[in-house]
């Protein structure tokens, strides 16, 4: 014996991270995680520890999932870049397989329910969505294309909650149209440095 999982890991986290984005973190129940990674529970505990190990591994391949995605669309310029990302996420045929919402934005709507772990992964995978943001804000106004005095922090949490109502308000029936036009008003928003000067 080697030693080695006898499962595939990779395999496991995506089906795990398929429960917990379906269903949350509260509600997702040890035999749901076991039914869907076909672990048993002996495994899932020896390899994970808990419910909240099995959580945290499965959140952090799921942000650098996002994240490797909200840095690959990128544009000639800060503000395309942006727009880029917000577009990017905007729902598709192939997204309509995927569970709804966002798996960061609904653990930050549980973490009430999270163990201190779970919340500091939660908290720093957005805020590394958001950091997305700033630096690309930040390197517009270095090369002039933002206004300078222009509040980073803020215009970051903005850009971050448009692209949270992008993958959220589906749910509700915003359709692809409106959520193209709710970024459209996002971008007209932006710290243009011809229209501030």
């Amino acid at each position: 014996m080697s030693g080695k999982p006898q499962y595939d890991e990779a395999a496991v986290i995506a089906a795990a991270i398929d429960v917990f984005w379906r269903h949350g973190y509260a509600t997702a129940s040890i035999n749901d995680l076991t039914e869907a990674t076909g672990l048993s529970r002996s495994s899932l505990y020896q390899r994970f520890g808990d419910k909240d190990g099995l959580f945290r591994d499965a959140l952090a391949v799921y942000t650098e999932r996002v994240l490797r995605r909200m840095s690959a669309a990128r544009a000639d310029s800060a503000r395309a870049s942006v727009a880029a990302i917000l577009r990017e996420f905007l729902p598709t045929p192939a997204a309509s397989r995927r569970p709804a919402g966002c798996l960061l934005s609904r653990s930050t709507a549980e973490l009430l329910d999270l163990a201190a772990a779970g919340k500091t992964t939660t908290l720093a995978g957005v805020a590394r969505q958001r950091e997305i943001f700033a630096d690309l804000l930040r390197a517009g106004v270095a090369n002039g294309e933002v206004a300078p005095g222009t509040d980073v922090d803020a215009f970051a949490w903005y850009y971050l909650g448009v692209l949270q109502a992008v993958l959220n308000l589906p749910q509700a029936g915003a359709s692809g149209e409106a959520l193209g036009n709710i970024i459209d008003v996002a971008m007209s928003a932006w710290p243009d440095a011809d229209k501030r000067g």
